[in-house]
Order: C-alpha cells, then structure tokens, then sequence
C-alpha cells in the first residue's frame, strides 16, 4: 500500500517535469527539464538502428539518364 501511495504520485511528478518543466519552471529547472528528455530521446532513438532506405527506382532511373546522354 505505502509502495503505491509513493511510487504512483512520483512518476506523476517525474512525467511532468519531463514533459512540460521547459515550459513553465523557472531557469535551472526548466533546463534541466529540457536536458532530461533530450537524453531520454536520444537514448530512445539509439534503440533503434539507423536503416537506409534504397531508392527502388534508381535503376530505372539511372538507365534513363544513360540513354538520355547518349
């Protein structure tokens, strides 16, 4: 019981501050704020690995611009 009446209004707390100090906190705070969730985005991202997507007409395309040379 005490873990819920602890643990609930802190993540509350931490959500907010993450999400919306920039916005209305005073200058430590709202930078610190704005840091925490850059890092978190960043760390987010970096879960995920960086795919490059091909082009399925480069090909074609590619053709068409030799033949369009000649």
């Amino acid at each position: 019981m005490l873990r819920k009446v602890v643990i609930l209004p802190s993540l509350l707390v931490f959500l907010v501050f993450v999400s919306l100090g920039d916005k209305f906190l005073p200058e430590p705070l709202s930078s610190a704020s704005f840091n925490t969730r850059s890092s978190i985005n960043e760390f987010l991202i970096s879960l995920f690995p960086e795919k490059e997507f091909t082009n399925p007409y480069e090909r074609t395309e590619d053709a068409i611009d030799k033949q369009s040379e000649q």
